[in-house]
């Protein structure tokens, strides 16, 4: 569990959870699609800088991107339409949740100023 103050969302890519701590507490887990076959979701420690309640992918025909906190250059941890492949790899690279999971997640966030995020295997 993490020690630090805020928020930290922690994404466990070979389970495909998200854990979400609030100043030190286990507060959600959440199922998540991380980067399937041919991709790559980055690992390391990283801090969210841009926050979008509603984004569309400059990358990928305009794809909507809920609730969008982007953490790495053109990665972001956000909503999708797509819950049916929560839970397995799926994505081009970012983190995706149930809508519901990525409008809490903002919200903790923004409240708290920001947040870290700490993605591993």
């Amino acid at each position: 569990m993490p020690a630090s103050a805020g928020i930290v969302a922690q994404v466990d890519q070979s389970r495909q959870r998200m854990r979400v701590y609030v100043n030190g507490a286990l507060s959600h887990d959440w199922p998540v699609s991380t980067a399937r076959s041919g991709y790559v979701t980055p690992n390391g420690n990283f801090r969210v800088g841009l926050m979008a309640p509603m984004w569309r992918s400059h990358k990928y025909h305009g794809s909507p991107m809920p609730h969008a906190m982007f953490f790495r250059g053109g990665y972001a941890i956000h909503g999708t339409y797509s819950v049916g492949q929560l839970g397995r790899r799926a994505s081009h690279g970012c983190v995706r949740l149930a809508p519901g999971h990525a409008s809490r997640l903002f919200s903790l966030a923004r409240s708290y100023g920001g947040a870290s995020v700490v993605i591993r295997r």
